[in-house]
């Protein structure tokens, strides 16, 4: 019962937390998530829990997805045709990961992605807030 609590109880501050982001700190608790989920379904696979590990491997993979398509290529260029397809390589490991029941493989994934994290949280706020800006003008021209 006790757990239920504390569960509803990160679940509204995670909501809070959503609300109040900006598209920086979104991509952070995604890129986050993605890694938390992966780390899970390593333990899930290690349990031979197979349908939990399926489900932590289906978030991971609706993560990448999601972070793959909203890359901005016209925008990004070469930086976001290089990340599209490094999304795509780590959304055929983790299938791979979970066909094969590989820890491998999910490690690979989160070798990839954490260091994109890491860049990712080290970007200059006044670098994000001049992208917002820029994102706000290109959405109000259309």
């Amino acid at each position: 019962m006790a757990l239920t609590g504390i569960n509803a109880y990160r679940k509204g501050n995670l909501k809070q937390d959503i609300a109040n982001a900006d598209p920086h700190k979104l991509t952070l608790m995604l890129m986050q998530g993605a890694l938390d989920r992966i780390a899970y379904a390593k333990g899930a696979m290690e349990r031979r829990e197979y349908e939990q590990k399926s489900q932590y491997i289906s978030r991971v993979t609706a993560i990448l997805l999601n972070l793959r398509d909203t890359l901005d290529i016209e925008t990004g260029g070469e930086t976001a045709e290089n990340l599209f397809a490094l999304y795509d390589y780590m959304i055929e490991r983790l299938n791979e990961a979970h066909v094969k029941n590989d820890l491998k493989m999910l490690d690979e994934v989160t070798n990839l992605l954490t260091p994109i994290r890491d860049a990712w949280v080290q970007i200059p706020e006044e670098a994000k807030q001049e992208a917002f800006e820029a994102q706000r003008q290109k959405r109000q021209a259309v």
